[in-house]
């Protein structure tokens, strides 16, 4: 199991438009990654302009597939110019629920 604790600051001039790509990123993650048990988005309660995403994926070949896909892609393009300063990514073991837990 690969968990990713990922924080990204937002430019605010491009927030309503980082929200919408990396929604659907997110959405496409959840969707069409067989990989990919969770991919949640959280806005910092102190900081509208911080997100952290929560990403848990069965293996490393899937976040490896999770890098590759097109909607990945396509948000890594569109959000390169919106973001504050480099993303922070938190590398975690998973403890609770176990890993036979996970869809």
């Amino acid at each position: 199991m690969k968990v990713l604790m990922v924080t990204i600051d937002i430019k605010p001039e491009f927030k309503e438009r980082f929200m919408v790509e990396m929604e659907a990123d997110a959405i496409g993650s959840n969707n069409d990654e067989p990989g990919c048990l969770r991919f949640d988005i959280l806005q910092d309660s102190q900081d509208p302009n911080r997100i952290h995403l929560y990403e848990v994926y069965r293996d490393e070949a899937a976040v490896d597939l999770h890098r590759q896909a097109p909607h990945y892609l396509k948000w890594r393009a569109a959000v390169k110019d919106w973001v504050a300063a480099p993303y922070t990514v938190a590398q975690c073991s998973n403890v609770y629920p176990s890993d036979g837990s996970w869809r």
